[in-house]
């Protein structure tokens, strides 16, 4: 055992409940990320500590190998700083059994989900991860990756892994398993599931017959929302954490107190306690889902493009700014909830108060541009619908349109634009084709109208909407010609103007 592995064995008898080692893996997860590591982790651990069993977690990297070989050198022990304004408190989840690189073995991805003993495969990927198009929601056959799976070799694609392990799994006799999505995809159970059928369809003549009976009688795909605000890690974290600890730490990760899972209850092969986590099994995670992705991530990025616009570079640096915050209520209040159904039991009024409580968060410190990262794909997920439905009952939504308009002047400036550092530090991968877009416009309706329009970036439907088309475009101007400031304010003021003529 490593010298780091030792040090944090001491912490975590000491400043946590006692570890409980799992019997064994029974989880293989997909991306080894910061979330996954302060959420469904943590659920496990308590999972783990509530009914023991052999639910360890085999974590795998996409392509970081950083991660995998810290976790290895401190023996798959890592700590959560849950920071609130005024404390930080750690736990040390310890349910990890092994890491790896996916894309340095491939072939061992595939393996692991053909393995009997794996009976859940959890993802946390990003929309990114699915290969899919988000104009057709159907998997890209069009992509080199999935192109080079389907002909066959170690698959690298997320899907292709998935549909290649459960082939092999399903040669192999066929132990039933579940594939678990952890993304924010609206209906992510059955989404992934089509991609992965939709893979199979494609394979040559009988090649995927067996795998897809398989499917059929022994493969679950439950949808779950999460929600968890989880920053990235800094170096002043790990000073901080090493302190509390007293041991060295390479890979604490930060986290907000609030937590939430929601998860469908249909497991092939069993399933942790993670209820006792606090994990809510439920029939309505698509309802949970709408809540999450449009009232949280919506006004969410929003609030992202707002404040890196405005120079500021955390979220409680932007919601504490008036106009900022008074467009976050408003495309909440005005333009999302309308779009959704509440789960029930929730209390939508103590779930939106709370909202800006996380948001404010300073201790936190979550980043305008993490939060503003790959909007291409987050935004197709959170605005079209309610902004159809807002456009559908004859109204304008302002604020949506203004989200869009700070996206794009973000990403995809206008000639002689400079939207600031902390826009220029989002990535997103359609930002060299939007950059082209916008570097032949001349306004910004021309932008809108090539973006949404054409390319239809937010989905054909919403492609036809002229109006909002020109809303955009005229938000767009507006920051260029007279900053953000002012577009905050002519759209929140249509905003009021729209919602008053609506009261009887």
């Amino acid at each position: 055992m490593s010298n780091e592995a030792q040090s944090l064995h001491r912490s975590a008898s000491t400043t946590v409940a006692p570890l409980v080692t799992p019997a064994g893996a029974g989880i293989l997860h997909l991306g080894l990320g910061s979330f996954h590591r302060a959420h469904q982790a943590v659920y496990t651990a308590a999972a783990l500590q509530s009914a023991g069993g052999d639910w360890g977690i085999i974590g795998v990297a996409s392509r970081s190998r950083s991660i995998v070989d810290a976790l290895h050198a401190q023996d798959f022990l890592y700590s959560v700083a849950t920071i609130a304004p005024g404390s930080t408190s750690l736990s040390i989840p310890g349910v990890h059994t092994d890491a790896f690189v996916g894309a340095e073995q491939p072939e061992r991805v595939v393996a692991q989900i053909a393995d009997p003993r794996i009976r859940i495969v959890t993802l946390t990927v990003t929309e990114n991860g699915y290969s899919y198009s988000p104009a057709t929601q159907h998997l890209d056959l069009d992509d080199d990756t999935v192109r080079a799976d389907l002909r066959g070799g170690a698959a690298r694609s997320t899907i292709g892994q998935l549909a290649r392990g459960l082939q092999a799994r399903a040669a192999a006799g066929g132990a039933p398993i579940s594939i678990l999505s952890c993304d924010n995809l609206a209906a992510n159970g059955a989404h992934t599931e089509g991609l992965v059928r939709e893979f199979l369809h494609e394979l040559p003549g009988s090649e995927a017959l067996d795998a897809l009976a398989f499917l059929d009688r022994a493969v679950s795909f439950p949808s779950s929302m999460v929600d968890r605000i989880v920053p990235s890690t800094t170096a002043e974290l790990r000073v901080r954490v090493s302190a509390l600890l007293g041991a060295r730490d390479e890979v604490p990760v930060p986290a907000e107190p609030f937590t939430m899972w929601a998860i469908e209850d249909r497991f092939a092969g069993g399933r942790p306690a993670w209820e006792a986590g606090g994990a809510v099994f439920t029939d309505e995670v698509g309802r949970y889902e709408q809540m999450k992705v449009r009232l949280l991530n919506g006004t969410h990025s929003l609030i992202a493009y707002l404040g890196a616009l405005s120079g500021v570079g955390t979220i409680p640096e932007a919601i504490g700014l008036d106009g900022i915050e008074s467009a976050a209520r408003a495309v909440l209040r005005d333009e999302y909830e309308p779009s959704i159904a509440v789960p029930t039991g929730v209390d939508i009024r103590a779930y939106e108060s709370e909202l800006f409580e996380r948001w404010a968060n300073s201790a936190l410190g979550h980043r305008t541009s993490q939060v503003g990262t790959d909007g291409s794909v987050k935004l197709r997920q959170r605005i079209p619908e309610p902004a159809l439905l807002s456009l559908r009952g004859g109204e304008m939504p302002h604020l949506i349109a203004l989200t869009v308009a700070g996206y794009l002047s973000c990403i995809a400036p206008l000639p002689g634009f400079d939207p600031g550092p902390h826009a220029a530090a989002m990535t997103d991968g359609a930002r060299e084709r939007l950059a082209g877009y916008a570097a032949s416009a001349r306004n910004g309706r021309e932008l809108a109208q090539r973006v949404i329009g054409e390319l239809h970036l937010f989905g054909e439907e919403l492609g036809a909407q002229d109006a909002f088309i020109t809303r955009v475009g005229e938000l767009i101007d507006t920051i260029q010609r007279r900053g953000v400031d002012h577009a905050i304010a002519d759209a929140v003021s249509a905003s009021r103007t729209t919602t008053k003529e609506m009261q009887p």
